[in-house]
């Protein structure tokens, strides 16, 4: 892929490590505010519904069902009804702890580093994230991430989410990128692809979990060691 210059990369599950960091605080505050005794279940339990349900809603934020504030704190008083306990002031405040602690967190998908040492002397980096502002930029300070990008998109700053085309304009302006040179990398299948490959960027799909999909539209990825062959 020569004619790349410009690689935009998603943050959350494809650089930094959502999954486990957003576990290590969930399993904190759940200590901390005696879930397993107001619940009645062990913190496995809470979490799992808890991702189910934060889905829901992000799926919701995405689509623009709800708003920021909706998403932030009914996750959580969603998450604690299911378990048959109803109490909004905790959930407001489970809410804005883990807004707090877990952009904080420092863990990253495997190989990221290695990947953006490979990268960054060759091409210009930047992030396009549907994650909050405030929130995004905390976790790639936090984790060491921020010195390797030049423009760190969000769509807060942009206006729109990924899918839409405008978020995805607005980061070619920015960054000063055309769309024959410039690729996505992320997790989100819809957000991420799609709406690169929407406005004529080559996209990279990231995600492990799936069996290798053959569509020649895209690049399918297990691993972002792999990342270093294609590019």
């Amino acid at each position: 892929m020569k004619e790349i210059k410009h690689v935009f990369f998603d943050l959350d599950r494809t650089l930094w490590d959502f999954e486990s960091n957003s576990e290590a605080t969930l399993k904190e505050l759940f200590t901390e505010h005696n879930l397993h005794e107001k619940l009645g279940v062990p913190d496995h339990e809470f979490i799992r519904e808890y991702k189910r349900i934060n889905e829901l809603f992000w799926e919701d934020y995405r689509n623009g069902v709800i708003e920021k504030k909706d998403l932030r704190f009914g996750r959580f008083e969603v998450a604690l009804r299911f378990f048959n306990y109803d109490d909004r002031a905790l959930a407001a405040q489970i809410g804005e702890l883990y807004i707090s602690r877990s952009p904080r967190k420092t863990g990253l998908v495997e190989g990221c580093i290695e990947l953006l040492e490979y990268l960054k002397p060759n091409y210009q980096l930047h992030i396009i994230t549907n994650g909050f502002e405030e929130v995004q930029h905390i976790k790639m300070k936090s984790s060491g991430l921020d010195g390797y990008f030049e423009q760190h998109i969000t769509s807060e700053s942009a206006g729109a989410k990924k899918p839409s085309q405008i978020i995805f304009d607005f980061a070619a302006s920015l960054a000063n990128s055309k769309a024959e040179n410039s690729i996505m990398i992320g997790d989100h299948f819809e957000a991420d692809v799609v709406g690169a490959l929407n406005v004529g960027w080559k996209a990279v799909w990231y995600e492990p979990n799936e069996p290798k999909s053959e569509d020649s539209e895209h690049i399918h990825i297990h691993h972002l060691k792999e990342l270093i062959e294609i590019l």
